[in-house]
């Protein structure tokens, strides 16, 4: 192992690379696992002392100390996603002035709007500032060591300021050993041994494609859960025994505060893009039966209306949601319909759902919704 040493290039004809310090290193087979790297908004200021971006485990180090030496009252975060979403929780829990800015109007734009707006509900609710529509311009170092952060808008004054604006794919070195890339993911092309167009050459992670079996489109879902399983897969080929990673359903889960929030395959457009007819339906329970009076959960079904597949599902409450999505992303992997999920056998008691779970509930109004119209 070589610690503190970075891969320069990558020579694939002569089968080495060129580490920094100009010492080169001969593969006989090479894995490029250089995941990905945070997206930024591309504007002035935006590496001055006090910004920062939330990657790994040293970003989230030199975070607190940088808090803690500065004793930070204030933090902007820039961006909605799921990181934006966690970091803001993390952020209020030590007592930091909380502000989410935001070009959308609803955080978590993955989601269905009214998720979205549990979402938004939740933060609030825990003292966080929402900023929406909303665009940064740049960001100005301000009074005794304060970072001012300037919109289209009026000017923020803030101590800190963290990019949650998602990731791309790290894919610079497989470029230079002559790797395909995706037109549309710009992530590393593989098949299903994780090997690269490049003989030889394999890739796992963030920084390349993975097989989604309800769109069966090659995309780029950069999850930690992802990376493990390909990189499983490529060590088991590059051993000598044939494996196959047989993709993925997008099933994603986060939790903000005491609300989670989860989903797995298709939505509307995505549906849509994908060659299907999509219908859906959201509907609202709790996450026990109702004479015991649980929290809310809402459930939305996304099914394809000409065959009744099921094709996507996001969930959120307070309890519950991760569960259901769980048990909706085996059947999407097993390519169910309505049908089966409108009498699906699952584990019963009150403490866990009604007798008619709520996966029932929501399979068999969207059936009769697709036979209605």
């Amino acid at each position: 192992m070589r610690l503190r040493t970075r891969v320069e290039a990558i020579d694939a004809s002569a089968g080495a690379v060129r580490l920094s310090g100009g010492t080169t290193l001969p593969y006989d087979v090479l894995v490029i696992a250089t995941g990905s790297r945070p997206m930024m908004p591309g504007i002035p200021g935006e590496t001055l002392d006090g910004v920062f971006t939330l990657k790994n485990l040293s970003d989230a180090i030199r975070i607190k100390a940088y808090i803690r030496d500065r004793h930070c009252r204030r933090a902007v975060i820039l961006g909605a996603g799921y990181i934006a979403m966690e970091m803001s929780e993390s952020l209020r829990r030590i007592g930091l002035q909380t502000t989410v800015v935001y070009r959308g109007t609803l955080p978590a734009k993955k989601w269905d709007g009214e998720f979205s707006k549990l979402i938004l509900e939740e933060i609030t609710q825990h003292g966080v500032e929402f900023i929406p529509g909303m665009k940064p311009v740049a960001i100005e170092k301000g009074r005794e060591g304060s970072l001012r952060l300037l919109t289209d808008g009026p000017v923020i004054e803030t101590d800190l300021v963290l990019m949650g604006l998602g990731v791309t794919p790290e894919v610079e070195l497989a470029k230079s050993a002559g790797c395909a890339i995706g037109g549309g993911t710009g992530a590393v092309q593989v098949d299903f041994t994780q090997e690269t167009s490049r003989e030889g050459i394999w890739s796992a992670g963030d920084c390349c494609e993975v097989f989604h079996r309800v769109s069966r489109r090659w995309t780029s879902i950069p999850l930690g859960d992802i990376a493990n399983k390909q990189g499983r897969i490529a060590g088991i080929n590059i051993g000598g025994r044939p494996a196959r990673f047989e993709g993925v359903v997008g099933a994603t889960s986060f939790k903000v505060f005491d609300l989670e929030v989860a989903a797995c395959g298709l939505g509307e457009k995505e549906a849509l893009e994908s060659g299907f007819s999509p219908e859906s339906v959201l509907v609202w329970g709790t996450s026990t039966a109702r004479s015991m009076g649980g929290p809310r959960l809402g459930l939305k079904l996304v099914a394809d209306r000409s065959t009744g597949r099921l094709l996507g599902a996001q969930a959120a409450g307070r309890g519950g949601a991760v569960r259901k999505i769980d048990v909706l992303s085996a059947c999407l992997w097993n390519e169910a319909d309505l049908d089966g999920l409108a009498y699906l056998d699952l584990a019963y008691a009150p403490p866990f759902g009604g007798a008619w779970d709520l996966i029932h509930i929501g399979a068999q109004e969207l059936l009769r919704k697709i036979v209605s119209s």
